[in-house]
């Protein structure tokens, strides 16, 4: 989390750029037919993705690929989503592999080894990885110890976006929501590695749609570093996660998947860009958001440098 800090501040915003590619929504220059076979659509998304890169790598400080759409392609997809993260990384960004792993013992182990860590130290190479709770803490043991031993990350799902989240994660056992005892999990795992910037390198989801929530949550999780989707295409605003940060502006970044990536798809700036100039789209789009973020949270106090 020290390294996410410092790309944060460096940047002087927390926007996440989610790389969620499906094949349909692709620019027309990157679709081959709709009836292309997971070797071409793999190499839209490998295009696609690269591209978006090229246009975010200046403006913010990481990106988050979705890898099941990655994987619905079979090994063409995961080849490519490889060579997307190889790719990031070399243009400076954090990237956080959004796959929502877990098992026990030994399976758990397999996945944080195949996941979590730079360079060589994975198949994947991951800055941090999104990891669910629900096998009990046992079974989160292997990611913590694999991120403590590559300088990488684990996020896992506290309070999800999405609006059946709540049918689990809201139930009360001993007196308190299901959340709440996850979250509090979590906070003590990331108090034990808190580094410099005061976050350890365990973080939690919590989404963007429930800021009552998100509110009580960063109270209760002081040392927790937050991955806060929900914003844009999901229905989250500034307002909504401006409780997500601490007073220096830290302590979060936010995910917009749908509303950068497809920007040129969106009636606010279809009529602006041609279709060619999908890229553009995207910058616009990353703008907006990080002038949003700056305007309407802590975030505005980060300074670039």
């Amino acid at each position: 989390m020290d390294r996410l800090a410092e790309a944060v501040q460096r940047r002087g915003n927390p926007v996440c750029v989610g790389l969620d590619p499906r094949y349909e929504q692709l620019p027309a220059v990157l679709r081959t037919s709709e009836h292309a076979a997971p070797v071409d659509r793999a190499e839209g998304y490998r295009a696609f993705c690269q591209g978006i890169v090229d246009v975010v790598a200046p403006l913010v400080p990481v990106v988050k690929p979705q890898v099941a759409f990655f994987e619905q392609l079979g090994p063409p997809g995961m080849q490519a989503l490889a060579e997307v993260v190889q790719y990031a990384a070399a243009r400076g960004l954090l990237v956080i592999l959004d796959a929502k792993r877990n098992d026990i013992g030994s399976t758990a182990s397999a996945y944080a080894d195949a996941w979590l860590g730079t360079g060589r130290r994975s198949t994947f190479a991951g800055d941090a990885l999104t990891v669910s709770p629900y096998l009990g803490a046992d079974s989160l043991e292997p990611f913590v110890q694999t991120a403590e031993e590559r300088d990488a990350g684990v996020f896992i799902l506290v309070k999800t976006s999405n609006p059946g989240g709540g049918w689990l994660q809201d139930l009360v056992a001993e007196g308190q929501a299901v959340f709440h005892h996850v979250g509090k999990m979590v906070d003590s795992l990331a108090e034990q590695s808190a580094g410099a910037c005061g976050y350890g390198y365990v973080g939690a989801v919590v989404g963007a749609t429930h800021p009552q929530q998100l509110a009580e949550l960063r109270q209760a999780m002081p040392h927790t570093w937050f991955l806060v989707p929900g914003y844009g295409s999901q229905g989250g605003t500034a307002t909504d996660v401006a409780a997500a940060f601490d007073d220096r502006g830290f302590g979060a970044v936010v995910n917009n998947s749908r509303g950068i990536i497809f920007a040129h798809d969106r009636p606010d700036y279809r009529d602006k860009f041609a279709s060619g100039q999908w890229q553009d789209a995207v910058r616009a789009a990353t703008l907006a958001m990080i002038d949003d973020l700056r305007a309407g949270t802590p975030a505005g106090k980060l300074m670039p440098r």
